[in-house]
């Protein structure tokens, strides 16, 4: 598994799928942290309170993580999709497999490949983009090391629904779902936000199953309260908790225990089923 793993580590790097990422975060953090310096230069040169300017800074924030959880939707598509699927067309597969390695070792190891690309781009840029923010600002987030592993934890879910869509179908039709399933998971979130607020209590329901059966909007939550600043939740709390946390940019709260558990054991078995396929697939 390490092999393989090493394997498609080289094989990102080569087809320069890492250096592309590394040249999008750095315009994209340079583009944002320009903004950011425009935003808090003009708001204390028109003399607008500093905690109102750290709200925005915050606020910003959140929203620049927002985007950057749908770029790590697309680029875990644009990794794992072929990882598998792709060897598959190609006829890689085919010489691989020829050879005494069982095909739950070659899944695992291209996981672990992908795994190190994706977690490594997600710290890289979280990191750079909070420093940039706090350099131009003085602002930085309460938590963003925990934030930073929420959002790293949402790509992993992603890249192995991609892994495991890949194994079964071909490679674009695979990115394409996990993509649509991202959204979809978000969007449900967003309603079991509103309906919890209407008192809609069936919609809420099915809105928060799902959220376990793709844990995507549950750590994005996660994300959201490693960004938030404690004077925000104070805030909020003054007013109605519920309309406060259909607010999906607020989170008073990390997400529980046992949804961080189930998340870790979705993602090995979502790794077990696509094994268990792949083992059993006519090459």
């Amino acid at each position: 598994m390490i092999v393989i793993a090493r394997l498609t580590i080289r094989e990102l790097v080569r087809r320069r799928v890492v250096w592309v990422l590394a040249a999008l975060s750095i315009a994209s953090v340079a583009l944002v942290g320009w903004g950011l310096e425009r935003l808090v230069t003009l708001s204390r040169a028109d003399g607008v309170d500093e905690v109102q300017i750290r709200i925005g800074v915050s606020q910003v924030l959140i929203l620049i993580a927002f985007m950057f959880s749908f770029v790590l939707a697309m680029t875990a598509a644009f990794v794992g999709a072929p990882a598998i699927g792709g060897d598959l067309e190609s006829g890689v597969a085919l010489a691989v497999l020829a050879r005494p390695i069982r095909r739950m070792e070659v899944l695992v190891g291209r996981w672990l490949g992908c795994a190190s690309i994706v977690v490594a781009y997600t710290v890289a840029s979280g990191l750079l983009a909070i420093g940039v923010a706090f350099l131009v600002s003085g602002y930085g987030p309460p938590e963003p090391f925990l934030a930073i592993a929420f959002l790293s934890g949402q790509a992993l879910v992603l890249l192995t629904l991609t892994l495991a869509l890949g194994s079964v179908l071909p490679s674009i039709a695979a990115g394409a779902i996990a993509v649509v399933a991202f959204g979809l998971g978000w969007m449900a979130g967003v309603m079991a936000g509103v309906a919890a607020v209407l008192g809609v209590q069936l919609l809420g329901q099915v809105a928060e199953v799902s959220r376990w059966i793709l844990p995507s909007d549950g750590l994005w939550r996660g994300v959201v309260y490693g960004l938030e600043p404690p004077f925000v939740v104070l805030l909020a709390a003054g007013r109605t908790q519920q309309i406060a946390e259909a607010n999906p940019f607020y989170a008073s709260m990390p997400p529980p225990l046992a949804f961080v558990i189930w998340s870790v054991v979705w993602v090995g078995l979502v790794l077990a089923i696509a094994g268990w396929w792949f083992e059993r697939r006519d090459l």
